[in-house]
């Protein structure tokens, strides 16, 4: 193997490892992003359970009267 067919094959792989790096960091991102989105849609479906909960009291409490 001679010394341009190694730096071309080195060159390469730099690349590579730049691409793989970008793609790992947008992975992150993506997954910091599903997170806070998993966190409010929680949040969400606590505070209707709340609010149904409420709702059958209500309906509960009219119709012992």
């Amino acid at each position: 193997m001679d010394i341009n067919t190694l730096e071309k094959r080195i060159d390469e792989l730099i690349a590579l490892c730049d691409e793989l790096e970008s793609k790992h960091l947008a992975m992150e991102n993506d997954r910091e992003s599903w997170i806070h989105e998993r966190t409010s849609l929680l949040e969400k479906n606590e505070m209707t359970k709340a609010k149904i909960e409420a709702m059958i009291m209500r309906l509960k409490s009219l119709e012992q009267d």
